[in-house]
């Protein structure tokens, strides 16, 4: 999940293997949530299956990279969320993002705002 330069939430939805993209189901619920969402893709995986309409073609976009580059070879379409499921959205990655480097600076952060820590 990310945003773009023009304050887009993108969602990029990571498969690794056939089995993995065909087993998965709650991928759906994530476009709720975002602007523009694509499937990551490694090269050897087959993505003809992606060009179904279970799949959604029209509204998802596929990214295929390796270990070394990306490349997009399908847009995603845009569809803008309203204004304040934006806001709260963009609120919720950042909010995630600052845990994640507090936790990598210091460790003892990672009880920080559990429930039975008593801190924030």
């Amino acid at each position: 999940m990310g945003i773009d330069p023009k304050g887009q939430i993108i969602i990029v939805e990571i498969k690794v293997s056939q089995t993995d993209l065909l087993g998965d189901s709650k991928w759906r619920d994530y476009l709720d949530f975002c602007d523009r969402f694509y499937w990551g893709l490694p090269p050897a995986l087959d993505r003809a299956v992606l060009d179904g309409g279970d799949f959604r073609p029209d509204r998802c976009g596929v990214i295929v990279a390796d270990g070394y580059d990306a490349e997009i070879i399908r847009p995603a379409t845009t569809h803008a969320l309203a204004a304040a499921r934006r806001r709260v959205e963009v609120e919720r990655l950042a909010r995630a993002a600052l845990r994640r480097q507090l936790v990598a600076a210091d460790p003892s952060c990672a009880t920080w705002g559990h429930p039975d820590s008593g801190g924030l």
